[in-house]
């Protein structure tokens, strides 16, 4: 029977890096060390430049020379890096999923819908935009697992991204927000402490032998608002008079986040070996959701893993969100810690907002 393998992984990271000191003054409500101290994370990478009163620094209008300037330019050059890497052509591409909760455009999958015509896919491959956050790659991959078994598509390409820099404005982003009743605000500085942005893609086949590919997969659902944004819908927009500058923003509901990471993780974890215990000891590389360092480090002792084998770059990138996964493995693929064909044991997991979560158990 064939399984779905992965052919291919490819990232972009952006090469602008804004340090804790940078982003205090331009964003006043911790210092630099209590940033460092609370997160772990010592800089964030931002395709965007920032002003020192924290105001998005746009491209020129139509972007050129600059490239890439937008969260299709990031997904673009990730997904060119996979399709090169697995040898597959754009035009073999049945389907093309985007998982991003910060589109170029809101409606119509614009965004997709970009990728698909630059890549030259062909009319009948499907375009999407998800919107979705941190858990969203491995909640979408395993729907597309599912899929591709069902012998619908033979080559599908995954591409995840985070884009924060455009967003940032002071009056947004340091604004308060209530999340329930009787609950303390929560600001909106955290998000600018610790996200930063990034592109990630995938290419699966449907062509793997027998014991390779994705072993096991699957995903959950569950409700609370991990991460708030009230607005953008038809609820709040802004000339309704009931929008505030904070309802545009992403809010990091810290302690709900800090609670809730282990538990989901856990599962995801004990779903995907299951079946197959005796796995676990040959995992060569964890690739997890990383909504800061501090949060990683206690998850990895907490549930025992061995702390070499997980993968991180968010003390150095920041959270990219749904991207995160994807940019660790194409960074191990590309460093050689892991190979596609060598019959490397990785798991990805994640859990995000509102709640998605999932995992995959790959050998490549």
């Amino acid at each position: 029977m064939k399984t779905v393998r992965v052919a291919g992984a490819g990232a972009f990271v952006p090469s602008r890096s804004i340090s804790n000191e940078r982003i205090a003054a331009a964003f006043p409500g911790w210092s630099a060390e209590r940033i460092l101290e609370k997160t772990g994370i010592r800089e964030r990478r931002y395709l965007w430049d920032i002003d020192a009163r924290g105001h998005a620094i746009a491209p020129p209008e139509r972007d050129l020379p600059i490239y890439p300037a937008s969260n299709t330019d990031m997904c673009e050059v990730a997904l060119r890096r996979a399709l090169e890497q697995s040898g597959v052509d754009a035009r073999e591409l049945d389907a093309l999923f985007l998982v991003t909760c910060s589109p170029d455009e809101l409606n119509f999958n614009h965004d997709a819908m970009a990728l698909h015509q630059r890549l030259g896919c062909r009319a009948d491959t499907f375009a999407l935009v998800i919107d979705d956050g941190c858990g969203g790659t491995p909640y979408i991959l395993d729907m597309v697992c599912k899929m591709m078994q069902g012998h619908r598509f033979k080559t599908v390409a995954v591409v995840a991204s985070s884009l924060l820099s455009p967003q940032l404005h002071p009056d947004v982003y340091t604004a308060e927000v209530v999340p329930a009743p009787g609950r303390k605000p929560l600001n909106a500085y955290l998000s600018v402490y610790v996200f930063g942005d990034g592109a990630g893609a995938v290419v699966l086949r449907a062509d793997g032998r027998e014991g390779e590919g994705i072993l096991a997969t699957m995903s959950g659902n569950a409700h609370a608002e991990l991460v708030i944004r009230r607005g953008g819908g038809m609820l709040r927009l802004p000339y309704q008079g009931r929008a505030r500058p904070a309802d545009m923003a992403f809010v990091v509901d810290g302690p709900r986040v800090a609670r809730g990471y282990s538990t989901y993780m856990k599962q995801c974890l004990e779903a995907v070996l299951a079946d197959r215990p005796e796995l676990c000891s040959e995992v060569k590389r964890y690739y997890f959701h990383q909504p800061n360092k501090r949060l990683m480090e206690h998850f990895i002792q907490t549930a025992g893993l061995p702390h070499e084998r997980v993968a991180m770059n968010v003390d150095r990138y920041g959270n990219t969100s749904a991207a995160g996964k994807l940019i660790l493995l194409a960074e191990d693929l590309e460093a050689g810690r892991v190979r596609l064909g060598s019959g490397d044991l990785v798991l990805l997991a994640a859990v995000g907002a509102n709640v998605h979560y999932g995992a995959q158990l790959i050998r490549l």
